[in-house]
């Protein structure tokens, strides 16, 4: 608890590649629309009144801090009957993970973290993947891969990516078990993931993130995946996604080791002016 406090406390602050697998890159510089969206609203013309200008400049307001996130994978990602294995990449914002679709299930109805080499015994994916020279930690979640990589400074994931489509290609198309019985025994019940998932929550990490004002709720827990929701302080802060990978995830993998995946379904965008101490 301690060293979660001590961590919260000073919290704060398609270039396509060639085949196996497509690489999305997102823009930090542009808005992703929503399929369906409609055209963002051109600019005034160069002419306008300055009048206007000066109104529309003069006492507006500062923009709001906001995290952006990689669209999430959507129904009709791919062509609906395709014989082939399709693979589409979309690496985070951040650049040190690379989210990996299928249009295939691999996991189903669960899902498993890896954090070694050794961890991914016997999970043929797995050891092709650790087997790469920078691959860091392996998360399957039925049709998706997530992979982050050791060195944190590159965001380049075109090389690294066409190795990890190869991997899953091979890996699907030569049919192996791509998980051991064994593992998938090993989950616990939703019931007792969601008693300790909460558990770490009530007595660690909201202890830990009230000091900036922040909340965080557990959702739901769907087989060994877990959904959250971050609120109050943590909502729209520069540093959530910090937060989130190395204090949350921690504790909540610590408590409950056989938890797969931990998604955050907080709208960050709608975070404004997060409390600092």
């Amino acid at each position: 608890m301690n060293f979660i406090k001590r961590f919260f406390s000073g919290m704060k602050q398609e270039d396509e590649a060639s085949d196996p697998v497509k690489v999305t890159v997102p823009s930090s510089e542009s808005t992703v629309s929503e399929p369906g969206a409609s055209e963002p609203i051109a600019s005034e013309p160069e002419n306008a009144e300055a009048t206007a200008g000066e109104e529309r400049f003069s006492d507006a307001p500062p923009a709001p801090r906001t995290i952006l996130h990689a669209p999430a994978a959507k129904q009709g990602l791919f062509p609906e009957s395709s014989d082939e294995i399709l693979i589409k990449a979309q690496p985070s914002p951040t650049g040190d993970q690379c989210m990996f679709t299928v249009n295939r299930v691999l996991m189903k109805n669960c899902s498993w973290y890896f954090d070694s080499f050794e961890s991914a015994a016997e999970y043929s994916l797995a050891e092709s993947l650790f087997s790469l020279e920078d691959v860091e930690t392996v998360l399957v979640c039925e049709a998706t891969v997530t992979v982050t990589r050791k060195d944190k400074t590159l965001v380049d994931w075109k090389s690294l990516a066409k190795e990890i489509g190869t991997a899953i290609r091979n890996a699907v198309e030569e049919g192996q078990s791509l998980i051991a019985d064994k593992i998938i025994s090993t989950i616990p019940s939703e019931d007792v993931i969601r008693e300790g998932i909460q558990k770490v929550i009530d007595e660690e990490v909201n202890p830990g993130v009230a000091g900036h004002g922040g909340q965080i709720n557990l959702l739901a827990v769907k087989g060994n995946s877990v959904t959250i929701q971050m609120g109050g302080g943590c909502q729209g802060c520069s540093a959530a996604d910090l937060t989130l990978k190395q204090g949350i995830h921690t504790s909540f993998r610590k408590a409950v080791p056989e938890v797969g995946a931990i998604f955050d379904e907080t709208d960050h965008t709608a975070g404004l002016n997060p409390f600092f101490s």
